[in-house]
């Protein structure tokens, strides 16, 4: 099952999480929540992983019209975007695919919000190569 949508960044991580902040926020999306992975498993197991950082991402908009047909629909939102690097000049982002929440529930009044989503997630995504490097 394909639950992701990637791209790939030829450039270091700091500068591309900093430039998928920005690219969401050009979306209307807000970051809620932000959890370095790396730091916490090194503080909770001491795992030394590279960086890696999950952004809590929503655009309220969405949100509403979301919990407005599906009332659990906050078990899902907000949108998971990973930013985690792949060697020292490469940096993946994954945001899980809207069209997920649509499955898991099987409320196809979502599939508009889904849709919605899956647009703005996808040019956010999209835009991160030319702000801080080349297609990977």
């Amino acid at each position: 099952m394909q639950y992701a949508i990637t791209t790939a960044v030829d450039a270091p991580f700091d500068e591309t999480l900093a430039a998928t902040r920005e690219a969401l926020a050009d979306q209307g999306f807000g970051v809620l929540t932000e959890i370095d992975l790396a730091a916490t498993l090194k503080a909770k197991v001491g795992a030394d992983i590279d960086p890696h950082v999950i952004l809590g991402a929503c655009r309220p908009q969405l949100a509403e019209k979301a919990v407005a047909q599906e009332a659990s629909i906050g078990l899902l939102l907000p949108c998971n975007i990973v930013v985690r690097a792949d060697g020292n000049r490469r940096t993946l982002v994954e945001a899980l695919d809207p069209d997920v929440m649509v499955g898991v529930t099987e409320n196809e009044q979502l599939k508009d919000v889904a849709s919605e989503a899956r647009t703005r997630l996808d040019a956010a995504l999209t835009a991160l190569p030319t702000r801080v490097g080349s297609p990977a």
